[in-house]
């Protein structure tokens, strides 16, 4: 069976919805070769006996919708909660069963298997996230399977699957354009000679923005992205050995800032950036090297990577507002934005409307800030599966370990522009260093999982153990520095039991964790919870049905500090103790496939999530999601409601496929701030998407996509500085070619 194969017959299996439930069927044996998945998802016509929730998105599935974007991907994912930002996806802010979506750091995030966030356990925030265009499939886990792929594993696990080499030679491209600028390059090609394989594959891509700035500027991006992978097989009776190479670079720069609208200003130009954004400006480059073994011995799978990730990036943007003596304003941003009459000098100079310096008014300039970082992660991950036989049960025996480094060393500073006839420009002044530090931390992370089958009823019993040594390093003061030690173990139990061959019932219970950072002293406490859940399936190879129940009982929930959601330097990075959390909610997915006539197939597929999170007992925040908090009180941007329908018409040489998403409103604050007030929502969200494709058999493939049929604009988000809109209707057609 070969590699391509296994990608084709995958994708088979979620041509039903763009929300397939995913098939990991434990007795497919996936090549030796295949580390890129965590699981090999296979045989779509036949029930599933794993416990937990899970969704393969297949390459099949990634070229229906030709999204770059990973929020509109996994809007049809069940239990996903998501926050959009920029409109492009660019930094994503996802979440699993109701934890903050806020940088996606409350996920664990992987490329093949490994960690990809730049400092997974020192700073988790996401700030670098793989382009999904190059992506053949993506998998999401929930529940007890989360202790396989730490550290965070109150949620789940993301892994984002990237192009294997082909056995044969290989090669294509995909070339579009579309509104705003839009430009996609993008190739492949792959071989093997003799027993070396290899594969180079290139991205660009482009856009100018959909947002007007006053007084002119770009509000898009460009994106590069370069892979390459070569492996080294051999192989006899009992044994084969796969040798493997990998090595990508990753470079953007976007024009993105924080800063939104005010309603009123939403209102009448949702597209619209004010002047003081104009030098706003994100530049970055990352870089992986991973060395892969994989070794097959009859029943025994040991799969060995050694990685390094590299990231930098500096982001100019306006964090404030200063005095004629530089010092910050005390109307923050935000405030300014949702009171604009009470400070309409203040509004004037952010809009371009007014100078920095006007006769007979205060002097007021922008306080632009660069975040300097420079990460790093590497390690060493082992893991291995063995099947066998015992006391006449069957065992699936798997287990790894782990031993990873990761850093941060934050160097920030800010810059004084001002503002004069609609335009903003540096005053050529000094730099002012802010945060200067370095947090790194060494962790040593191991699990044992053992899937036993007893008749009818399939049982898992693990256990994830977490030692992790951390370092904090204040650069400008010598004598403040911090080392802490965190130990975890984490048991998890979860099983499935077959009614018949077409039904069965899922369930689990398990310990969550999530790392606190380094810089944060006892006073923070751990956030941990025990999550639970039960479901069931059905499957008669034409219909397939899931539903699951899960409730995470936190014994403490925290939250940090970020620009992204605070905005505030003051408070950049401190972490906050929420208590005692209770989060629980429904998941469910229908698929089918109608037969219209002999030619003609219907897909259609359903996905609703029902969302509840909640406070168990009052406090006063400084957290600004948070405010002064009673019990009873609503997580921060959960959606109680998200639904999606996909439906489509398809032949063997063209298709036509339309999703319809819809997302409820978000609480923007827990409780009320200082002032008793209780923040507003985020506009509930309806997005209608369309695609179709020809096959033109030998000469490729030509596609038409129209993202935001009806063109709606909504507020998703006014963290941390003002309204944000969605991004608003977008044609692409594109030519695709394969050989």
């Amino acid at each position: 069976m070969t590699n391509n194969f296994l990608l084709r017959k995958s994708a088979l299996a979620i041509a039903l919805s763009i929300a397939m439930p995913s098939a990991m069927a434990s007795d497919e044996k996936p090549d030796n070769d295949d580390i890129e998945h965590i699981q090999i998802l296979s045989h779509y016509d036949k029930l599933r006996t794993e416990a937990g929730s899970a969704t393969l998105i297949s390459e099949e599935l990634l070229e229906k919708y030709e999204y770059d974007d990973i929020h509109r991907i996994l809007e049809s994912v069940p239990g996903v909660n998501i926050r959009e930002e920029d409109g492009y996806g660019l930094r994503p802010n996802i979440g699993f069963r109701g934890v903050t979506a806020e940088r996606s750091k409350k996920i664990t995030i992987m490329e093949d298997g490994v960690l990809i966030g730049p400092s997974p356990y020192s700073a988790p925030a996401a700030y670098y996230f793989p382009v999904l265009t190059r992506m053949m499939a993506v998998e999401v886990f929930k529940g007890p399977a989360a202790i396989k792929y730490g550290p965070q594993t109150v949620a789940g696990a993301l892994n984002l699957v990237t192009r294997q080499i082909p056995e044969f030679t290989e090669g294509g491209i995909d070339l579009a354009v579309g509104g705003d600028g839009y430009q996609k390059v993008h190739g492949h090609f792959g071989s093997v000679v003799n027993n070396v394989g290899f594969l180079l594959e290139g991205l660009r891509l482009k856009a100018d923005g959909f947002k007007e700035i006053d007084g002119g500027g770009d509000s898009g991006f460009v994106k590069n992205d370069i892979l390459a992978k070569f492996n080294y097989r051999i192989s006899d009776d009992d044994m084969e050995q796969t040798f493997g190479l990998k090595l990508s670079y990753a470079d953007e720069v976007s024009d993105e800032t924080y800063l939104g609208l005010t309603d009123a200003d939403f209102a009448k130009t949702p597209y619209r950036r004010y002047a003081a954004s104009q030098p706003a400006l994100m530049d970055t480059k990352h870089t992986q090297i991973m060395f892969s073994h994989i070794l097959d011995y009859n029943n025994f799978i040991v799969t060995s990577r050694l990685y390094r990730n590299d990231y930098e990036r500096a982001w100019l943007k306006l964090g404030g507002l200063l005095d004629k003596r530089l010092n910050p304003l005390s109307a923050s941003l935000s405030k300014i934005l949702e009171n604009p009459d009470k400070f309409e000098l203040e509004y004037a100079v952010i809009s371009g409307a007014q100078d920095s310096v006007t006769d007979g008014q205060p002097e007021i300039y922008l306080n632009m800030g660069t975040n300097d970082r420079a990460y790093y992660s590497q390690g060493l991950q082992i893991d291995s599966t063995y099947e066998f036989k015992l006391f006449g049960l069957d065992h699936k025996l798997s287990s790894g370990i782990r031993y990873h480094q990761d850093e941060i060393e934050r160097k920030h500073f800010e810059e004084t522009y001002g503002m004069r006839n609609g335009q903003a420009f540096n005053l050529g002044q000094d730099i002012r260093p802010t945060t200067r530090n370095i947090e790194s931390t060494d962790a040593l992370s191991v699990y044992i999982e053992d899937q036993i089958t007893i008749d009818a009823l399939t049982l898992g019993i693990g256990v994830r153990g977490e030692h992790m040594k951390m370092y904090h390093q204040d650069n400008t003061d010598p004598t403040n520095w911090l080392d802490k030690t965190t130990r975890v173990w984490l048991p998890g139990l979860s099983g499935f039991y077959k009614f018949n061959s077409e039904s069965g019932l899922l369930f689990g219970v398990y310990e969550g964790f999530v790392p606190s950072a380094p810089s944060q002293t006892t006073n923070i406490k751990l956030e941990k919870s025990v999550n639970y859940e039960l479901g069931g399936r059905f499957n008669d190879g034409h219909t397939e049905l899931e539903v699951v129940g899960f409730f995470n009982d936190y014994s403490n929930l925290k939250e940090s500090c970020g620009f992204s959601n605070c905005g505030n330097i003051v408070d950049l990075d401190t972490e906050y103790n929420g208590g005692e959390v209770d989060v629980y909610g429904i998941e469910s997915q229908f698929a089918q496939r109608y037969p219209l006539n002999l030619q003609i197939d219907i897909p259609y597929s359903f996905v609703y999530t029902y969302t509840h999170g909640e406070f168990k007992n009052s406090f006063d925040s400084d957290f600004v999601q948070w405010g002064n908090v009673t019990v009873g009180d609503p997580l921060p941007y959960v959606p109680k409601h998200q639904f999606a329908f996909n439906v489509g018409l398809e032949s063997q040489n063209w298709k036509v496929n339309m999703s319809i998403s819809n997302i409820s409103a978000l609480e923007e604050m827990a409780g009320v701030d200082e002032e008793g007030n209780r923040k507003s929502k985020t506009d509930k969200k309806s997005i209608v998407d369309v695609s179709a494709s020809y096959d033109l058999d030998e000469y490729g493939l030509i596609y038409l996509k129209i993202d935001n049929l009806l063109d709606e604009a909504k507020i998703v988000s006014r963290r941390p500085y003002g309204a944000r809109p969605s991004k608003p209707r977008q044609f692409t057609i594109g030519y695709k070619y394969q050989f």
